[in-house]
């Protein structure tokens, strides 16, 4: 699976969240609102060369659907994200969170609660 660029990501984020969509579609459903509609269908015809989503034909227009879950991604990016950035390591990452203060206490007690769980 290759990664995205940031602004693949983007329109995958949009394109998750409708669950597929049309080019107008999609464009209306992004945060930011400021991507020419030109330079979104570049995006997305990008993201069917790469694999993520798939376009269905209706009429003269095409509908793009997802062919890779929000969850498939976010699990290869971070896994390769902690790879490159904390050598492979969660406590590495967990650690750099908490020395900039990202999480809290109560929020690690959470986590250890869900590891806790998780195990029994």
């Amino acid at each position: 699976m290759e990664k995205l660029t940031l602004q693949e990501e983007e329109a995958m984020l949009s394109i998750w969240q409708l669950n597929g969509g049309f080019v107008r579609e999609i464009l209306e459903n992004l945060k930011d609102g400021q991507m020419p509609y030109t330079t979104l269908a570049s995006t997305i015809r990008n993201l069917e060369k790469k694999g993520y989503v798939k376009a269905v034909k209706y009429a003269n227009a095409k509908r793009y659907e997802p062919m890779v879950s929000a969850e498939e991604y976010k699990a290869k990016f971070m896994n390769s994200f902690v790879g490159d950035y904390f050598k492979n390591s969660y406590k590495e990452m967990v650690s750099f969170f908490v020395k900039e203060e990202k999480l809290s206490s109560e929020e690690l007690e959470e986590i250890m609660s869900m590891i806790k769980n998780q195990k029994s």
